[in-house]
């Protein structure tokens, strides 16, 4: 992903002129997260599916993968509009525990102990780990200090670890280390994920009341809906990658660009 300048938004390059949408048939439709700075959209059909036109079918089997794909974007997105900025884990003591149901209760019943503790409602998101030793533990993001010892008390069942960031740029701030943190949980979304009495439950959990906002955009090229989207946000991406770019890119020519912090 390269970092492209003002004259490459403002004026369509070969790339862009090659791949405006058909009037009539296609457009690009673009999803700005404003809060987390960030925004990806793609070519879609005048029906209004990226994936139905005949120039892309998806291969078989890859249901389970985009579904995982697009949770760890929501992750990623989650932690950085609420700048969670903090993270941590809590695993059981003794001999852990090997029940996903078990374990969501349990993480449960702890934020409801945590938001009584801190007095107000706050966003958070946490996602599992399985370990053949001592089975599962959770990996969680807040937006907040958190006294260890109110953590530790409103968890009760074993052991709590707090990570810090210590080797990122100064201007990194709440949403550096937030993404830092989203890139990180990601990573957990559909590992182990799906065996035996885990079926069917959520890749990821995360406090109601705090999903990022959206502002759709439609334009009838990647250039222009990308310049719609930096004129809200008051300045150009700091990042950009094109599925051009991708010499084994399966799916319809898509656009993701981010913003500095």
């Amino acid at each position: 992903m390269d970092p492209h300048s003002r004259s490459s938004l403002d004026s369509p390059t070969k790339l862009d002129r090659a791949r405006v949408a058909p009037r009539g048939r296609a457009r690009w439709l673009l999803t700005l997260y404003p809060d987390a700075c960030e925004a990806g959209g793609c070519l879609q059909s005048a029906g209004g599916s990226s994936g139905g036109d005949s120039w892309w079918e998806p291969e078989p089997g890859r249901s389970a993968f985009e579904a995982a794909r697009r949770a760890r974007g929501q992750v990623r997105r989650y932690c950085a509009a609420n700048r969670l900025n903090r993270l941590g884990d809590v695993t059981y003591a003794g001999a852990g525990c090997f029940d996903p149901l078990q374990l969501r209760a349990d993480v449960a019943e702890f934020f409801k102990r945590l938001r009584c503790a801190v007095g107000i409602p706050f966003p958070y998101l946490w996602v599992t780990e399985w370990h053949k030793s001592h089975g599962l533990h959770a990996h969680l993001a807040v937006n907040r200090f958190i006294p260890r010892g109110q953590i530790v008390e409103a968890w009760g069942r074993g052991h709590v670890w707090i990570h810090y960031h210590g080797d990122l740029p100064v201007r990194s701030g709440a949403l550096g280390e937030a993404r830092v943190n989203g890139r990180y949980l990601a990573k957990y979304i559909g590992k182990d994920f799906g065996h035996g009495s885990a079926t069917g439950l959520h890749r990821y959990e995360v406090a109601e009341g705090f999903q990022p906002r959206r502002v759709r955009l439609v334009g009838e090229s990647a250039t222009e809906v990308v310049g719609r989207a930096s004129a809200l946000m008051g300045c150009e991406p700091e990042v950009r990658w094109d599925s051009a770019s991708e010499e084994t890119w399966a799916g319809p020519p898509a656009v993701w660009v981010s913003w500095a912090p």
